[in-house]
């Protein structure tokens, strides 16, 4: 089993980070994959550099198996459920689909905030997750790790070090114990499900900051779209937010197996209708809701 690193050599905040990776001791040349693609091994990491755009990038954890028999168990590089049937997706992904969640979010931007804090870079730069937005498709779990939010910020080699850093450590590489191994570190099995909120999802962040829980996937309001009833009664809200909800939701529970999703709501950030349609639907879903001390 084998986890792939994607970087865009055509993005400073995505090479500069694949850079100062490959900058640490124990890397190999890697097998063929694309003539528009290196690639480059150390222990279970493949590291893939490219031309392309990301989110263009479909099933490439489906392409490196069958060119290199390798087995890929997660993909580093986040989705777009909240579309209508037919619609084209601006950023990669495809309507009423989420991919599975890497189990590691949760573990992983903790140990970025120490790591960030250890390196001088808090509080200038905020550690922070975004909501599910954008593709590209894959098959197995999957996370982005990202330098925001300037070209300035982009260019920025000691951010770059830490994204490295991030890395090496959190796949225990050069002899360490990985971060954020489900299958080994699931004792709590509670994962939260966040819906609502902006793309930064900040009241997410206050329950995703405390030790041990486990992240799944965030959809901000954006991401559930309804229609305004317009002060009808008993009229079905309207809109893709149930497919939204549900294809996160399973999603999220296919990556955590024997783990307790539980969807945390963004209060503020709905209407009263819109919130009590939500708690509505979770509820015949049979999908628990929690306050932040139901996750730790």
């Amino acid at each position: 089993m084998v986890s792939l690193l994607v970087a865009t050599t055509s993005d400073p905040a995505s090479i500069n980070p694949a850079n100062a990776l490959l900058a640490m001791p124990g890397w190999q040349p890697g097998p063929h994959f694309q003539d528009d693609t290196k690639s480059f091994v150390n222990e279970g990491l493949r590291v893939l550099l490219h031309g392309k755009s990301i989110v263009v990038e479909d099933y490439l954890d489906t392409r490196w198996e069958e060119v290199t028999g390798e087995v890929v168990d997660e993909v580093i590089f986040l989705r777009v459920p909240h579309l209508r049937e037919g619609d084209v997706p601006p950023q990669g992904g495809k309507p009423g689909w989420a991919a599975l969640p890497n189990p590691r979010i949760g573990p992983w931007i903790r140990l970025l905030k120490k790591i960030a804090e250890a390196h001088n870079l808090v509080p200038e730069f905020e550690i922070t997750l975004e909501a599910t937005h954008h593709g590209p498709l894959t098959n197995k779990p999957t996370m982005f790790l990202e330098i925001g939010s300037t070209e300035d910020y982009w260019k920025r080699q000691d951010a770059a070090q830490v994204m490295a850093q991030l890395v090496w450590e959190g796949l225990g590489l050069g002899g360490g114990t990985d971060v954020g191994n489900w299958t080994r570190e699931n004792d709590k099995k509670k994962v939260l499900l966040g819906i609502g909120g902006g793309h930064y999802v900040p009241r997410h962040m206050d329950v995703v900051m405390k030790d041990d829980v486990w992240v799944g996937h965030l959809l901000s309001g954006y991401s559930v779209p309804m229609e305004d009833p317009k002060g009808e009664t008993n009229v079905e809200i309207r809109g893709t937010w149930k497919q939204s909800i549900k294809a996160a939701y399973e999603a999220t529970k296919s990556a955590f197996p024997g783990g307790e999703i539980i969807a945390h709501l963004d209060q503020k950030s709905f209407k009263s209708w819109q919130k009590n349609a939500i708690t509505g639907f979770l509820a015949e879903q049979n999908i628990k809701i929690g306050k932040p001390n139901n996750f730790y």
